[in-house]
């Protein structure tokens, strides 16, 4: 069942340095807005040097305040995160949390008929390249306090049924991510939680589902004070969860 929206405070996230991985996307975009607005200092991390550009520019704008990494996660090497996390730690010295937006889906398919490349791929880069990213900062993580990770999750009462191939199965490996992790650094160490929203209109969402049948599917907007939450203090009520909070309904 999914839990009430949440209110975020003013300022939750202020003197805080957050990193989001897939910060162009429909959720990640959303989420690297709303905590520029609630105070952090936001590294916004994606592939797409132009819509990263945008996305820097849009936050600058209204007085945010926001740094661009490029970063392919599909072809970047333990070794590329290492260099992204020094270069972090060379300009803020540690890192207040870690927001993992990034995904890959390329459409419904049975398994039998799936691409050996393209199940790689959705392995590697929805669990894989997003664990390689936590470790790199663990150690600036560490430093931090307060500090959290949070792993954005599809359903997988709905992605672990037919069809959904490699990227159900790193959304379920993800869940048990959560709790293995937060167990392993312990009940007051570094935060480890999940957000799992609801449908949302996204271009991922787009390759399963037909705009004019999902009319369940709110803006990537309405998650987006959750996301806030869970970075901030107050999500340490969240710690070692899977959250599934309603959306704030804007507009």
């Amino acid at each position: 069942m999914s839990a009430a929206p949440v209110a975020v405070a003013t300022a939750a996230l202020a003197g805080r340095t957050i990193l989001v991985a897939g910060a162009h996307g429909g959720l990640g975009r959303a989420a690297s807005i709303a905590c520029a607005h609630a105070g952090a200092s936001v590294v916004i991390l994606g592939r797409n040097l132009r819509l990263l550009n945008g996305l820097l520019d849009k936050i600058r704008a209204t007085g945010g305040d926001a740094s661009a990494y490029p970063l392919d996660l599909e072809g970047a090497s333990p070794d590329d995160y290492r260099q992204m996390a020094a270069r972090i730690e060379a300009e803020f010295a540690q890192v207040h949390g870690v927001l993992h937006c990034a995904a890959d889906f390329r459409g419904l398919t049975p398994l039998q008929r799936t691409d050996p490349a393209d199940f790689a791929r959705a392995i590697h880069v929805n669990l894989t390249a997003r664990w390689w990213l936590t470790q790199a900062c663990l150690p600036l993580l560490a430093r931090a306090s307060g500090a959290a990770i949070v792993f954005a999750l599809d359903d997988p009462a709905r992605v672990g049924g037919a069809y959904w191939g490699g990227y159900g199965l790193a959304q379920a490996a993800q869940a048990s991510l959560v709790g293995m992790l937060q167990a392993e650094l312990g009940s007051k160490g570094v935060r480890v939680s999940a957000l799992r929203p609801g449908p949302m209109r996204t271009a991922l969402r787009a390759r399963a589902y037909a705009a004019d049948e999902d009319l369940s599917a709110c803006d990537p907007d309405g998650y987006a004070d959750a996301c806030v939450h869970l970075l901030s203090v107050r999500g340490e009520a969240q710690r070692g969860q899977v959250w599934a909070p309603e959306p704030v309904h804007i507009g």
